[in-house]
């Protein structure tokens, strides 16, 4: 399975319940293949720059999913024929990102650049 973020922009005029049941439907879509929904996260309604399908505001949605790429393409094919739904973009996390951090150096250590040397004399 692979990291996935997808970002929804939903039309803004819609009532809460219109809005839960499209962020809903592609929940279940990634559930439903065998997928994993990590987190939804509801940004809420946000001003434009500039005018999009005649309106000047939307509803903005970030899932994180872990899903395979055939899921992937029907959410994408789902988001993409939803009336409702003004913008919407799928992103491919990189795998590192499931990966867990390098440890930190302790206190009073800095880590080297790579193509650096270390000063060896104390100043």
């Amino acid at each position: 399975m692979r990291p996935y973020e997808v970002v929804v922009i939903i039309d803004a005029g819609l009532e809460e319940d219109g809005i839960r049941a499209i962020v809903d439907r592609a929940t279940e879509l990634i559930g439903a293949r065998g997928g994993q929904v990590m987190r939804v996260d509801r940004w809420g309604k946000r001003r434009f720059a500039y005018e999009l399908r005649h309106r000047w505001e939307g509803y903005y949605v970030l899932i994180e999913a872990s899903t395979e790429p055939p899921v992937i393409a029907e959410l994408d094919r789902m988001l993409g024929l939803a009336d409702d739904v003004i913008r919407h973009k799928v992103i491919r996390l990189p795998d590192t990102a499931r990966r867990s951090r390098p440890a930190r150096a302790s206190a009073g250590e800095h880590p080297t650049p790579a193509g650096y040397r270390q000063r060896t004399d104390e100043r």
